[in-house]
């Protein structure tokens, strides 16, 4: 079977690496002329608004995915057009894309996120403001990842400069959750309707970026069964196939959505070596009508990602129970270069190598103190 895949970044490139032993071969569409998955797969390079190319590309595959929320929607409904099959869907993707349409979709289906307002205006600030309070997050509808398009508006002073830098682009205005820590959960559901859920995950940003994750989270087993019962509402609603991420904020015991990916995720990359099945290869059987493997943790893992410069290989290979993922990008600052997954058998001596790995990757604040949770989107 060949699985055609809209992007080809790093994503890609660990899903294209999870086909192989199944026998798929993944073919991606990409404008780039070299990047991530482009170096372990074959590669149709396009553009997107190249209609005929997209045609093609779709029509030689067995199904269609994608390994990125910002492809251009009319360039993933072309293809679908053509595709046998295509998934996640399209309205998953149109959802992922933009803020505010996910936020409805979710006060739709019953699943809690913090108050927010459109903002297209400001005139439209003001009264939004009104409604959610300071502090509050302002943020594009639109492209926003890795801390991008987003500002924490933490007084009224800070209203009209923050202002001048968003005017002109779509917005939204999200009230400030006074969160404990960060959380997603990875979940699959296959085109036969089968689902699996991985253990929740902690996670730890600076400055917007991920850059440490821990599955399965800590003293999290009973809000399990609450981020599995928001998954299932998502994949009801959408008729889902595939991997879907679904980050949240613990806030006093409850669950507030926070975003969606519709697509594998990188606070689920420690699934490659820390679960029976990674993220990757259940995506690939989900889409392709596969059965779904196991999701049970092989111990505890921790994810340290490797932001803007890369470390001495040895040095992390080095710690046992260590595993290297470069991903043949060029550094530059804010950039995604590699990670490294930690695997132990337990949370204790998890804890005791954790620290000389992030000690290595650069994240010296977080090695002082693995267990912080960062308490600012804005860094």
């Amino acid at each position: 079977m060949e699985i055609g895949v809209l992007g080809s970044g790093q994503l890609g490139r660990m899903m294209a690496l999870a086909g192989y032993p199944l026998g798929l071969r993944l073919r991606f569409f990409e404008c780039a002329a070299d990047s991530p998955a482009c170096q372990v797969a074959e590669c149709v390079h396009a553009c997107f608004d190249d209609l005929d190319a997209l045609a093609s590309f779709a029509r030689g595959v067995d199904v269609v995915t994608y390994e990125f929320e910002n492809v251009p929607l009319s360039a993933a409904r072309h293809a679908a057009e053509h595709a046998p099959r295509f998934a996640p869907p399209l309205r998953a993707l149109e959802m992922a894309q933009d803020r505010y349409i996910q936020k409805r979709f979710f006060q739709e289906i019953g699943v809690a996120t913090a108050v927010f307002c459109p903002v297209n205006s400001r005139a439209e600030l003001t009264p939004a403001i009104e409604a959610t309070g300071l502090p509050a997050v302002l943020k594009t509808r639109r492209w926003g990842y890795d801390g991008k398009g987003q500002v924490v508006l933490r007084e009224q002073a800070d209203v009209d400069r923050v202002w001048q830098a968003m005017e002109g682009l779509p917005l939204i205005l999200e009230k400030w959750v006074p969160f404990r820590r960060e959380l997603s959960l990875i979940a699959v559901r296959s085109v036969r309707g089968e689902t699996r859920f991985y253990p929740l995950t902690e996670n730890v940003h600076r400055e917007g970026i991920l850059r440490l994750s821990i599955a399965p989270a800590p003293a999290s087993s009973g809000l399990e069964g609450t981020a599995r019962a928001l998954a299932e509402k998502i994949f009801a609603a959408l008729d889902y196939a595939g991997v879907l991420t679904l980050e949240m904020f613990e806030a006093d015991g409850r669950l507030f959505a926070n975003e969606m990916a519709t697509r594998v995720h990188n606070s689920g990359h420690w699934t490659i070596e820390g679960a029976e099945t990674s993220q990757f290869e259940n995506h690939l059987r989900a889409v392709a009508g596969l059965p779904l493997g196991s999701v049970a943790p092989r111990g505890c893992s921790a994810m340290v990602n490797f932001i803007g410069s890369l470390p001495e290989s040895a040095a992390v290979l080095t710690i046992p129970g260590t595993h290297l993922h470069l991903y043949g990008k060029t550094p530059r600052p804010r950039r995604k270069l590699g990670h490294a997954t930690l695997r132990a058998a337990s949370h204790a001596s998890l804890t005791a190598s954790l620290g000389r790995l992030l000690k290595i990757a650069g994240e010296d604040t977080l090695a002082q103190n693995p267990a912080l949770i960062e308490t600012s989107w804005a860094g």
